[in-house]
């Protein structure tokens, strides 16, 4: 039987293992601070939200303006994955008492092998119970999963004090036959037995499996939910769907994404950088994981393998260990990497895993002096779950091979200039000259708040400033008698501009357009702003951009 009849069929190797999955709900809202109503946006649109806000008729992926229509006293809080992943780190280490094996899929869930634990803890449910009481514990709240007909409760026991706030931590322990399973059975707080996961799913919507056109085919065909899709035979969904339609179709009946790959030994691919002397700051090794993460890449490549985690270890002189687990979905790049070992050395001390180091003498004041068995001596980077890498298909005249010579030209610059030192010019909307475009680091995701094509009343024309100020500065316009000239609410202007004062010297104004008015934000009085713009030229004919706001001039741009 060949690879892809067996992936199709599912009759080989499909040995899905028991996974226990820890879920905290809303924990992107858990990590900042605010009062409910409360909701985390990333790029324009609401990553998780309070349960008042969510009473309110806020939900996830909802834009900005709709939540606030629905919800005018929500407090908006962008997201802070390095707060998430410090506050998350008690209850990944309360997890990690019963097994090292824990999988940070993301701040707020993680995941754990069932078989050994279960077998030393008294069982599946004996150890759910463990976990979900260790996990309560750790976040200071009561554990209360619901039940779902068809699937035992995790646990029954009813809260002992009042229900939590709204932006309280919260956990729900679940446990099923592969993570896809399990992760659904941790929202739902339940136990699927061995065997009745495919029963389980049946009930959800084909978009539970996360492919969102897979998911709008397979509702116009009349499958809306995943145990009508996963009634299909798996031969006549290969023939129709495909390589991804097969991977869906196999997590709709409770199977691996993908047959097991058997090997007599996995190769060892880890990387790993030592130092000597100890290294007494974490800094460093945030620009090592960078080099690391290429050499991983590299040794993964030269096998013909890829990797579904990676094992961010560090060692430190004094003989103290840490080791985490991440997953990731697809190729983690150099940069996203480096972030989650930043993030994880960040939580590790936070939660003081690393009380001392960098301090020899461990009075806190960080002089060092008495003891030089501090410090980090060792970062490892380990690629665990192994599978042959399908490859990638290459443009026509090779452009992902230019593309990987730039990246890895980009990151030896980000190597000397730091992460941030090296940055792109995005596209961004606004008014104003100084809105149109936003500096990102290289490599890191940016999706506009709001498109820069979308309608922007108030607008200036097309011809840009060549010279755009980092900040405004303040200027003096003066009519032909020497008075400031005012602007009224109605964008009326008092008198002809005759003068500019830049800088304490006087230019004689030749000519003038706008005003250009803009109100912004007047829905929301902390960022509401009135401003109005004007373009003028000045003798000698250089041509500037003014704006007046508050009845304050400044100069924020020159044409020449």
């Amino acid at each position: 039987m060949t690879a892809e009849t067996a992936m199709a069929s599912g009759t080989a190797d499909d040995r899905t293992p028991r996974v226990l999955v820890v879920w905290c709900p809303d924990w992107p809202v858990v990590a900042v601070t605010g009062d409910d109503p409360v909701a985390v946006t990333e790029g324009g649109r609401i990553l998780a939200c309070s349960e008042g806000a969510r009473a309110a008729g806020v939900r996830q992926g909802q834009r900005l303006k709709l939540a606030q229509r629905l919800c005018p006293e929500l407090e908006l809080r962008d997201r802070d994955p390095e707060a998430e992943t410090r506050r998350f780190e008690p209850v990944v280490a309360a997890v990690e008492a019963f097994t090292p094996r824990v999988e940070v899929i993301r701040p707020g869930l993680c995941a754990i092998p069932v078989k050994g634990p279960g077998r030393y803890f008294g069982g599946e449910e004996a150890l759910a119970a463990k976990v979900g009481r260790a996990v309560a514990d750790a976040l200071g709240q009561p554990l209360v999963p619901d039940a779902v007909p068809g699937a035992p409760a995790v646990e029954e026991r009813q809260p002992t004090a009042p229900p939590p706030a709204a932006t309280a931590p919260r956990a729900r322990v679940g446990v099923a036959d592969g993570l896809f399973a399990a992760v659904l059975a941790a929202r739902a707080g339940v136990l699927v037995p061995a065997g009745r996961t495919a029963e389980f799913l049946a009930s959800y919507p084909v978009s539970a499996l996360g492919d969102e056109a897979l998911a709008e085919l397979l509702g116009r065909l009349g499958l809306p939910t995943v145990g009508a899709f996963a009634a299909l035979p798996a031969e006549s969904v290969a023939d129709r769907f495909g390589p991804s339609g097969t991977v869906a179709h196999r997590l709709a009946r409770g199977l691996q994404p993908r047959p097991l790959v058997l090997r007599d030994e996995e190769p060892d691919l880890a990387v790993e950088q030592r130092f000597d002397p100890p290294e007494p700051s974490a800094e460093p090794l945030v620009f090592v994981a960078r080099a690391l993460a290429e050499q991983l890449h590299q040794r993964l490549a030269g096998a013909g393998l890829t990797c579904r985690r990676v094992a961010v270890e560090v060692a430190c002189a004094d003989g103290r260990t840490a080791s985490r687990l991440w997953r990731h979905e697809g190729r983690l790049s150099a940069t996203a990497l480096a972030e989650r070992v930043r993030w994880q050395l960040q939580a590790w001390q936070g939660a003081g895993t690393f009380t001392g180091t960098g301090d020899g003498d461990g009075d806190g004041n960080g002089n060092g002096e008495g003891r030089e068995d501090t410090g980090f001596t060792l970062l490892r980077l380990a690629p665990d779950g192994l599978s042959p890498d399908q490859g990638r298909q290459l443009a026509l005249w090779g452009q992902a091979v230019a593309d990987d010579r730039v990246e890895r030209a980009v990151a030896r610059v980000q190597a000397v200039l730091g992460h941030a030192g090296l940055r792109r010019i995005e596209p961004a909307g606004g008014r104003g000259p100084g809105e149109q475009a936003v500096k990102v680091p290289w490599g890191e995701p940016y999706e506009a708040a709001v498109p820069a094509d979308a309608p922007w009343p108030g607008r200036l024309p097309e011809v840009w400033p060549a010279v755009v100020l980092r900040e405004p500065a303040p200027v003096r316009v003066l009519d032909g008698a020497g008075r400031p000239v005012m602007v009224d609410g109605r964008a009326g202007v008092s008198a002809r501009p005759a003068l500019v004062v830049v800088r304490g010297r006087e230019e004689r104004v030749d000519g003038w357009t706008g005003p250009w008015p803009a109100v912004e934000y007047w829905w929301d009085q902390s960022l509401a702003r009135r401003r109005a713009r004007f373009q003028v030229v000045v003798e000698g004919g250089r041509a500037l951009l003014l704006t007046v706001e508050g009845g304050a001039w400044y100069l924020e741009a020159g044409y020449d």
